[in-house]
């Protein structure tokens, strides 16, 4: 691959509100999240509170006060809470399950190519992956990499939307390495005779 080719980001990120905070083209929407996860890690992760307490009690008050609330309501002829009507599309269940289908189906042709056909290129591949995962996980708690993720979804797409072509550059000069070092492999794992010894029936 020579050259990646300019792209819209905001369009690879969907177009829509999301993408505005990504890329900071909502500050205020990217200002609200940025510091309430903030707030969220610095009060659970370094003051201490439980957060399965912490929903449990923030419910339990809420729903305390909707039901005081509905019930003033009826005797004084007060509005009731303004509690929207919420229902799940058909139509947004269907692309999450269409979502998850994919990952799924890749996790199992995974398994597939390592457990049947035996591909130590797939098995290197997803034992490296979870090694890495391993490794950085043993640094952080499940919380902390939320963070760290909400972070990286703050900074690297605005980032690369500001700086997309030095950055192609790079991923040119990536891409022809990790090819060549793929080849490399490739080449060593057909050195290896046991590796290609036909299945007995």
């Amino acid at each position: 691959m020579g050259d990646f080719g300019r792209i819209c980001v905001h369009d690879a990120l969907g177009g829509g509100p999301v993408a505005d905070i990504l890329l900071w083209k909502n500050v205020y929407g990217g200002g609200v999240v940025l510091i309430s996860s903030t707030i969220f890690w610095f009060l659970f992760e370094r003051g201490g509170y439980n957060i399965l307490a912490f929903v449990a009690n923030n419910l339990l008050l809420l729903v305390t006060i909707l039901f005081f609330w509905a019930k003033s309501a009826s005797l004084l002829n007060r509005p009731l809470p303004p509690i929207p009507e919420l229902d799940i599309s058909e139509e947004s269940v269907l692309i999450a399950a269409e979502e998850m289908q994919v990952w799924i189906n890749h996790a199992f042709s995974l398994a597939h190519e390592i457990a049947v056909n035996g591909n130590v290129k797939a098995l290197i591949s997803v034992v490296s992956s979870l090694w890495l995962i391993s490794y950085i996980g043993s640094f952080f708690n499940f919380l902390t990499l939320l963070y760290i993720g909400v972070l990286l979804s703050l900074s690297l797409p605005f980032l690369y939307d500001k700086f997309q072509t030095q950055v192609d550059e790079k991923l040119t000069v990536l891409h022809k390495i990790t090819h060549s070092v793929s080849k490399q492999a490739d080449a060593i794992l057909r050195m290896i005779p046991s590796l290609h010894k036909p299945k007995t029936q």
